[in-house]
């Protein structure tokens, strides 16, 4: 490990260069227009992942964005790690409460500013960068391989295809994940458990044309007042879901469940100081952790219809539109809940308009065991780096294709991420410390190393 350490240590200043030119493509997979920058960034990618000490590596192409594939066998005998991430980031709006360029990526106040600097481009370098030093010190114990997509943004669409024509490509004995959070650097910690995602689009119709809201106001439903009364309705005065069915599958903890769940160090006070919020909100009867990491959830995502536009225009809008995601727990599919979502819409829209319900995108909640070797190598790792053994945590975020690995592949992954919960993914001024950046490097050998050793 000290030959690793010294070779991290003296190429630590071009590892982060290395990752500035991939946060300057702008690889946004929610909008066509960056379909070439999409490829872009894979190839880029496939360059240095062989530069680092790929044997081989290729941009492959899905019925969407390419993947990114590389490997380097070490032993056919020895065991094979997968590495997982993605290269495609969330658009940037609302473009003017960045404070810097989201694809010009700074170091200011000893943290990495840009879209993607966490999510997950960071994260995903960091792997890229401890591959290239065990590969350079001839410390690698054990067969690699990476598959880097461009579409988890957006669902990962195509990844589920491309894991079931390339299950004998994609072998291995654990998927390793970098694309989840910390507590804190303080009390680092493991995700053992992500939220499933079912992600709806609603449309509200009533007449044929926009109207003028004082000729026909008072007259004719209004598109954008119903489908505010109809969200409001999805969620009551206690936060629970309003939608029926929607928890007939939803595992309650036991007590002592409960209890230990809320061990994990938390501040109030300091989690709404620091999202500049006077109280938080949600399912009565349940703490901020556990509404965010073992409850489900309903959110709206974006609401639009009418005019949005500089000064005045009276009118009735023809149409209104609604993105809706709900969180999901063990246990809930969301396929089903999916159904259940669009039979209530239907049912308690007004005859004086018409509703249209489409599913984007979903996937299934997942949780790693506790007790399998990756995981307890990955705590002895982290352990050895930051001084202090990981807690298990369940993050209330989703990665769908998470789930589908192991329905398709039939490889459990381990989810080992430093992200913080101030690096602001998703949100304009992304960030990622510099701190986590090295020390994400610094971990992962260490992973490798105890990983190799341990039992099948």
């Amino acid at each position: 490990m000290d030959q690793v350490k010294n070779y991290v240590e003296k190429h630590k200043d071009r590892f982060l260069s290395d990752l500035f030119e991939v946060l300057r493509i702008p690889s946004i997979s929610a909008l066509s227009e960056h379909k070439p920058d999409m490829v872009r960034c894979a190839e880029h990618l496939a360059r240095r992942l062989a530069e680092a000490g790929a044997d081989r590596t290729e941009v492959m192409p899905t019925a969407g964005n390419p993947v990114v594939y590389g490997e380097k066998i070490v032993d056919p005998k020895a065991k094979t790690v997968l590495v997982y991430g993605h290269y495609d980031v969330m658009p940037v709006d609302p473009r003017d409460e960045w404070r810097t360029e989201p694809f010009e990526p700074v170091v200011k106040e000893g943290r990495i500013w840009g879209r993607g600097a966490d999510d997950d481009k960071g994260q995903l370098f960091m792997h890229v960068a401890a591959f290239e030093a065990m590969c350079a010190t001839g410390t690698l114990p054990c067969n690699v391989k990476f598959m880097l997509e461009g579409e988890e943004e957006i669902g990962s669409a195509s990844l589920y295809d491309f894991c079931r024509r390339n299950k004998k490509l994609l072998a291995a004995d654990v998927i390793l994940v970098s694309d989840t959070s910390m507590l804190s650097l303080q009390t680092p910690s493991i995700t053992c458990g992500l939220r499933g995602l079912a992600y709806m689009e609603v449309e509200v119709t009533g007449p044929d044309k926009d109207l003028h809201s004082g000729l026909f106001g008072g007259a004719v439903a209004n598109p954008a007042n119903v489908l505010a009364r109809l969200v409001a309705s999805l969620v009551d005065a206690d936060g629970h879901v309003a939608i029926p069915g929607f928890y007939d599958d939803v595992r309650e903890l036991t007590p002592a469940e409960r209890r230990a769940f809320n061990k994990a160090p938390f501040s109030l006070s300091e989690y709404k100081k620091s999202l500049s919020i006077g109280a938080v909100e949600g399912e009565a009867g349940f703490t901020t952790l556990e509404r965010t990491g073992i409850r489900p959830s309903l959110d709206v995502n974006g609401i639009w219809g009418g005019y949005i536009e500089e000064g005045t225009k009276t009118v009735i809008p023809s149409k209104a539109s609604a993105k809706i995601s709900m969180r999901l727990v063990p246990n809930q599919d969301y396929r089903k809940i999916s159904k259940l979502f669009e039979k209530h819409f239907r049912a308690i829209a007004p005859k004086s308009v018409k509703v249209s319900v489409k599913s984007l995108h979903g996937g299934m909640p997942y949780v790693a065991p506790t007790d399998m070797p990756a995981y307890k190598a990955a705590e002895k790792a982290i352990e050895t780096a930051f001084g202090r053994k990981p807690l298990p945590f369940y993050s209330g975020g989703s990665i769908p294709i998470i789930s589908g690995f192991e329905a398709i592949l039939g490889i459990k992954s381990l989810l080992m991420g430093f992200g913080l919960a101030e690096d602001a993914i998703h949100s304009p001024n992304e960030s990622f410390g510099l701190e986590q950046f090295y020390k994400g490097i610094e971990t992962i050998p260490y992973f490798y190393a105890y990983f190799a050793r341990s039992g099948r």
